[in-house]
């Protein structure tokens, strides 16, 4: 049975193709995907995550402002009774010059796993399949491990 995954683009953020392409990629990995597309609120992700019973939530933030936007994002979750694993990625902070300590900060706010806005699709299927226990291709194996 294919695991459902919520994705969006938080806040007054309107990039759409990252996500548009990370939707493609997720549906030919086997991912059911609710697309929520741009400027998607935390409750929109919250309702979307409940009712589909979705097994993760992947945020995408491209104009600097993610930190603002997710602020309590974990906790309303929690309050929801929804145990999903959270994903962000895209150029999450204005001036991002260091994005260990961005990485670092986006863990605090609760999110499992944080990329940057060079990563690619694959790594982030990777990464998915193996935080949800699903058997990984060879090569997903190897972008985790390496």
């Amino acid at each position: 049975m294919a695991k459902t995954v919520i994705l969006g683009v938080i806040g007054s953020d309107a990039h759409v193709v990252g996500i548009t392409i990370l939707e493609q990629a997720l549906r030919a990995a086997g991912f059911d995907v609710v697309n929520l597309g741009v400027q998607t609120s935390q409750e929109d992700f919250i309702t979307a995550a409940d009712d589909a019973d979705a097994e993760a939530v992947l945020i995408s933030s491209l104009y600097g402002h993610a930190e603002q936007d997710c602020q309590g994002f974990r906790e309303r979750l929690d309050e929801a009774g929804l145990d999903v694993l959270t994903y962000i990625g895209g150029n999450l902070a204005v001036g991002q010059d260091d994005f260990e300590e961005t990485r670092r900060k986006f863990r605090e706010l609760g999110f499992d796993r944080v990329f940057d806005s060079e990563t690619d699709p694959e790594d982030a299927i990777a990464a998915l399949r193996q935080d949800l226990q699903l058997a990984a291709t060879e090569a997903e194996r190897h972008r985790v491990e390496g």
